[in-house]
């Protein structure tokens, strides 16, 4: 590793920990070049707009959520596995919960930008669905799982359920009474419960 690449690691670290502490929209390229101590001109040389280091952030963090958290190797039957996957968010709620928050914001940024220059984190995304299909084929062949007409289908429909839910309840401040009457931690386990309900084979 160069020492341009020691350098670009700070910066993304350093900028990634505002990001999480304060959000996207309140941080600026001047309140990143203060907390790493540069000038500001050091920041752009590296990263050319705020955008590429947000971008650079939200890798940064999805490698960390699966190295971390989405530990599938320790179950034994392609369920537990799956069980693993899916409780994995509900340990990344409850741990780092500006994770959440972080991807929501992301979200609308690439929307507001219309960027569709995310191969790269896409190839990310594509970890936790390769995951999910190893687990779901060696459910079948132990027959913990029941046959799902199609599995694409209810991979991208459970996982964004529960992501949605998740980027809801990682904020503080509920916008209805009825959001503060529920556990947030039981609300998302009963979603995932619905899921694995919904797989196994009984």
């Amino acid at each position: 590793m160069t020492l341009r690449d020691v350098k670009r690691k700070f910066f993304i670290e350093t900028a990634t920990g505002l990001f999480l502490e304060h959000g996207i929209e309140n941080i600026a390229i001047e309140d990143i070049a203060k907390a790493a101590n540069v000038g500001e001109m050091t920041i752009y040389r590296y990263f050319g707009k705020k955008q590429a280091i947000v971008y650079e952030a939200v890798m940064t963090l999805q490698n960390s959520v699966s190295q971390d958290f989405f530990k599938m190797d320790s179950g034994v039957t392609g369920y537990e596995k799956l069980a693993i996957f899916y409780n994995s968010y509900l340990d990344v709620f409850k741990t780092r919960p500006n994770y959440f928050r972080f991807i929501r914001e992301f979200d609308l940024l690439m929307i507001k930008e219309d960027d569709k220059n995310l191969e790269a984190y896409e190839d990310g995304l594509a970890f936790f669905k390769n995951a999910y299909i190893r687990a779901y084929e060696l459910g079948l062949k132990d027959q913990s799982v029941r046959v799902l007409s199609d599995l694409e289908l209810f991979y991208f429909t459970s996982t964004h359920a529960l992501i949605e839910l998740c980027k809801k309840l990682s904020y503080e401040r509920s916008v209805l009474h009825q959001d503060e009457q529920i556990n947030k931690d039981e609300e998302i386990k009963c979603l995932i419960d619905t899921f694995l309900n919904a797989l196994k084979n009984s």
